[in-house]
């Protein structure tokens, strides 16, 4: 569990006191020092979360911006309130997202011959390079997992027989990437909460990986090794997300980079790259 014993989506819509109490909570802040954020009296705060005073649509606002919460929980606070969810969440799929797809395609062109793939809250994998298709495809063609499983970034990870069973440092990665779906959870991603217990229901994973922990690295980036025979990979990662977004499905949404952490592995890249491309022009232009 997160920084609270009690989740935000365990809290039915209508109680906006008990919803406001809970981040305060998560937050780590008296009364009086949210008050002095949000600019409004220590007395009217304790009203507020008492419910004996109902909030304006501003106060809200206000509050959730004071608190910092993602926008799905300003959502979700606007609606225990009585109000309508200021923010859409109509993901990548939507019609006037366009220039945002066509950011994202730009970002993951511009990752090859590298792996590149776009994840959205749920974790799951709404798009991918070449790069990512070519370099991972021995270890994808031997997955053994439910539908829709092995297109979640992080069920592939801590499933038996995704990606897990290919990794050699898998116990020390794994160990570190659960802690980023901790963050993700105390910073108030329903999904990610979910995706938590999802995840620690595989064998295999020690019980205190339950909690958040700050794990001690023995490098300054975290690795993949990957193996499958003789065929050999190692990476990693980097994340890079939206700036201000006005869309809480957006706000979620990472670009996960891979980068060859070792001369074998970008040269791998490279080769397959050139093989691809030479096998398309020979499609493309067959010998008269």
């Amino acid at each position: 569990m997160a920084a609270s014993e009690t989740n935000s989506h365990e809290i039915p819509a209508g109680h906006f006191s008990r919803l406001l109490k809970h981040w305060r909570s998560v937050r780590r802040l008296t009364q009086i020092e949210l008050a002095a954020d949000a600019n409004v009296s220590a007395r009217h705060l304790c009203f507020l979360e008492t419910g004996r005073s109902q909030p304006s649509r501003e106060m809200v606002q206000l509050l959730g911006s004071a608190l910092d919460l993602p926008l799905e929980e300003r959502n979700a606070l606007h609606v225990a309130a009585g109000f309508v969810p200021p923010y859409g969440e109509k993901g990548l799929a939507a019609e006037n997202l366009q220039p945002v797809r066509q950011a994202l395609d730009f970002i993951l062109r511009q990752q090859e011959p590298y792996p590149g793939i776009v994840i959205d809250g749920h974790w799951d994998v709404r798009m991918r390079n070449q790069g990512s298709a070519r370099l991972l495809k021995p270890f994808r063609d031997s997955y053994e997992m439910e539908n829709g499983l092995a297109d979640n970034a992080m069920h592939v990870v801590f499933h038996p027989k995704g990606l897990r069973q290919f990794m050699l440092n898998w116990d020390e990665f794994a160990r570190q990437l659960i802690q980023i779906l901790h963050r993700d959870v105390a910073q108030g991603s329903r999904a990610a909460a979910q995706l938590l217990d999802e995840i620690m229901a595989y064998p295999g994973l020690s019980a205190d990986w339950r909690l958040p922990r700050h794990p001690q690295a023995s490098s300054p980036v975290m690795t993949m090794h990957l193996a499958k025979g003789d065929y050999r990979l190692a990476f990693f990662s980097t994340f890079t997300t939206l700036a201000m977004p006005m869309d809480a499905a957006l706000q979620q949404i990472k670009i996960e980079c891979f980068f060859p952490a070792d001369d074998a592995t970008a040269g791998k890249a490279r080769q397959l790259a050139l093989s691809q491309s030479t096998g398309d022009h020979n499609a493309a232009c067959p010998a008269k």
